[in-house]
């Protein structure tokens, strides 16, 4: 068995699985870890649990140690040298006059690495600003492009409703968020309203969707006829965490009533073809008769089938009777010169 712990890098950030590595950990403890890009720092989520070989995440990393008090020194003087990193990358790029927003600057945990986050609408030749980064900072540089949600992410901020962000706070991964939740909530359509600091959906309207949506299957839908007390009337809206009902009455007066005193009425019967209507034609053998063809088809199944009796075809000119008529060519008949004789002339 191996056990495995999780660890995160950051408040609201994603989370990975490490070997302890005969280490006893505990929620809470800042550890160092051998990730890809280094030896990075991180916090320990979730107490350690034991795992299979089969079932443990490939190229599993180990946790180093317990971070010492060098440790978080050396953490504190890279994070105070990322405020004097990003000054100096967007001095360049204003220099440059590039299309990009530079995010953050980050610094890894020994300082073996910066990293700087920027946005922007395009790709972005950044080439020559890596070239005079490192050259000022003498250290391995790496630009890398993120999107506006991570940008929220990243700069964290006070949403409309009071609060801290959601994705800077708790919020690890993003649900996909469309308007049909919005619909679905009864909010109104208002992009300022709908909309958070990053400018797309907000993401908390994913929260109460499911919630939204089971209980309004409870309720009869929109246009159907009810019946309140003895009387029809016709549902026009819902409140479906309160589970009532606004129905408009036949004189024209809404009211709102629970839904147990709603009485569903029998829809409609389907229309009856009338008299006047066409029938359709029916299909034999894969072909299409008329109504007038089918009768006589269905009539001639009633009874014995009668001999087809072929008639005489009408004789062709010249007494031929055997030979099929020719057609009649569309050609126009060549001219023959006045002095030569006709072909069929014998006597000549």
């Amino acid at each position: 068995m191996i056990r495995i712990v999780s660890v995160k890098f950051r408040t609201a950030g994603k989370q990975y699985d490490f070997s302890c590595n005969g280490l006893e950990l505990t929620a809470g403890d800042q550890v160092i870890v051998e990730t890809d890009r280094g030896q990075a720092l991180g916090t320990v989520v979730t107490a350690p649990h034991d795992c299979a070989p089969a079932e443990a995440p490939d190229k599993l990393k180990n946790v180093l140690r317990l971070a010492t008090a060098k440790d978080l020194s050396m953490a504190e003087q890279s994070a105070a040298k990322e405020k004097t990193a990003f000054a100096v990358c967007l001095e360049r790029i204003r220099a440059r006059n590039m299309e990009m927003k530079l995010v953050r600057a980050e610094y890894l945990f020994d300082a073996s690495k910066i990293i700087f986050y920027f946005t922007s609408d395009g790709r972005v030749d950044f080439r020559d600003l890596v070239k005079d980064l490192a050259h000022h900072f003498h250290t391995r540089i790496e630009m890398r492009q993120i999107g506006v949600r991570d940008e929220a992410k990243i700069t964290g901020g006070i949403g409309i409703c009071g609060r801290a962000l959601c994705c800077c706070t708790f919020l690890v991964n993003f649900a996909p968020v469309s308007v049909k939740m919005a619909k679905e909530q009864n909010l109104a359509l208002n992009p300022n309203k709908i909309s958070g600091q990053c400018g797309r959906l907000l993401c908390c309207l994913n929260y109460e969707y499911d919630t939204y949506r089971d209980h309004r299957k409870e309720l009869p839908k929109c246009g159907r006829k009810v019946s309140v007390d003895g009387q029809e009337g016709q549902v026009v809206a819902h409140n479906v965490l309160a589970k009532r009902v606004t129905v408009r009455m036949e004189n024209n007066v809404s009211i709102e009533v629970p839904a147990e005193r709603l009485e569903l009425l029998e829809r409609t019967a389907d229309k009856q073809p009338t008299a006047q209507s066409r029938p359709r034609s029916k299909k034999v053998a894969g072909r299409s008769l008329s109504p007038r063809k089918a009768a006589a088809a269905d009539d001639g199944k009633g009874g014995a089938e009668k001999p087809q009796q072929k008639q005489p075809s009408k004789p062709a000119a010249g007494g031929e009777t055997d030979k099929p008529a020719r057609k009649k060519s569309r050609r126009r008949p060549r001219r023959r010169p006045a002095n030569s004789k006709p072909s069929g002339d014998k006597n000549g």
